[in-house]
């Protein structure tokens, strides 16, 4: 489980079909092969590290349902550790489990703030709810705007300086993960009502 603070920006040192290597420095202070560490937004699994370095496999399900099949060398990416049972919770409750992805289709400035809007499949709308949560490339962010198949978010300066999206440009892929809460509450309501 994770968050959604991201604790670094890494960039990807390469990439093959089914295997990525993340460039990181924070991220592998305590690292050990098996760990979970979010990657975009997506929970992956620490197969091997070095000194600056750690490896994740790349299940073609991955491939699928994210945008890490676009990224190559120097690509950057949000990464953040799996949460400890003993840190405080700074985002919400985001599994690491990306739902699909959108594409962002504009980006306004708004004062010192930049308004960021997203287009959502059709299988993510029910989810996204004005003041909900939304986990943006593994970033815990509060919906804005939702409006029939696009929502938007404000991104503050500290977000933009401090992950990927400071790289980010209308056209791009980004990896959504809607709110756990909503999907079991769709869940729970389909069941009793059918």
């Amino acid at each position: 489980m994770f968050t959604g603070i991201v604790e670094e920006v890494g960039s990807v040192s390469s990439r093959s079909d089914y295997k990525l290597v993340v460039h990181a420095e924070k991220v592998l202070e305590d690292v050990h092969v098996g760990d979970s560490i979010s990657v975009n937004g997506a929970c992956l699994t620490v197969v091997s590290f070095d000194a600056d370095s750690f490896a994740v496999d790349l299940a073609p399900e991955t491939l699928r349902r994210t945008s890490l099949g676009q990224v190559g060398p120097g690509s950057a990416v949000n990464l953040e550790r799996a949460l400890a049972a003993h840190d405080r919770m700074g985002g919400h409750i985001v599994q690491g489990h990306v739902d699909n992805t959108g594409e962002i289709t504009g980006i306004t400035p708004e004062q010192d703030c930049f308004i960021v809007e997203v287009e959502t499949p059709q299988s993510l709308a029910p989810y996204i709810v004005e003041k909900g949560f939304i986990a943006v490339d593994g970033i815990s962010l509060t919906v804005v705007q939702s409006l029939e198949l696009r929502f938007t978010i404000s991104i503050i300066p500290f977000t933009l300086q401090n992950t990927n999206l400071r790289e980010r440009e209308v056209g791009d892929k980004v990896n959504l993960e809607a709110d756990i809460l909503a999907k079991y509450v769709e869940s729970l309501l389909a069941a009793r009502f059918a």
